[in-house]
């Protein structure tokens, strides 16, 4: 009699490793990516704010702007840093001044997520799986 109750229970902890187990994976890689996405958006505004601060410098090309966003992204560890449209405005509103804001777009996709929402939905329609934009917008008042 105890040995059939304990062939019981080794199928329940079997089963019921079989259910939680791939649960556990699926959240710690959502928590994997949403990290790296939380990083992803740091990285860009704190770009976007480097771009200001050089835009109100005098005598800043738009090219150098663009080059020092492009160079804090690079040093983020952001792979298309390059392919990152940057959108600038030397004479942005910002109260009774005017003021220099720079906007990044940044697409960005999931490692692992993407691949499962692509496997889970096969409508070839849904735009599920694709990468996303990320925005990211700093301005800063202009002096002189």
């Amino acid at each position: 009699m105890r040995t059939r109750l304990t062939r019981n229970e080794r199928g329940a902890a079997l089963l019921e490793t079989a259910i939680t187990l791939p649960l556990i994976l699926f959240i710690s890689v959502a928590i994997f990516e949403f990290g790296r996405a939380y990083q992803t958006w740091q990285v860009l505004t704190n770009a976007a704010r480097e771009g200001a601060r050089v835009a109100v410098i005098n005598g800043t090309t738009d090219d150098a702007v663009r080059e020092a966003a492009r160079t804090y992204m690079r040093g983020g560890a952001l792979l298309r840093a390059n392919d990152a449209p940057i959108v600038l405005d030397r004479n942005a509103p910002l109260g009774d001044r005017s003021g220099s804001s720079v906007t990044i777009n940044y697409p960005f996709s999931f490692i692992v997520l993407n691949p499962i929402v692509r496997l889970v939905v096969r409508d070839s329609t849904a735009r599920l799986g694709a990468p996303l934009t990320m925005s990211a917008f700093a301005i800063m008042r202009n002096e002189g």
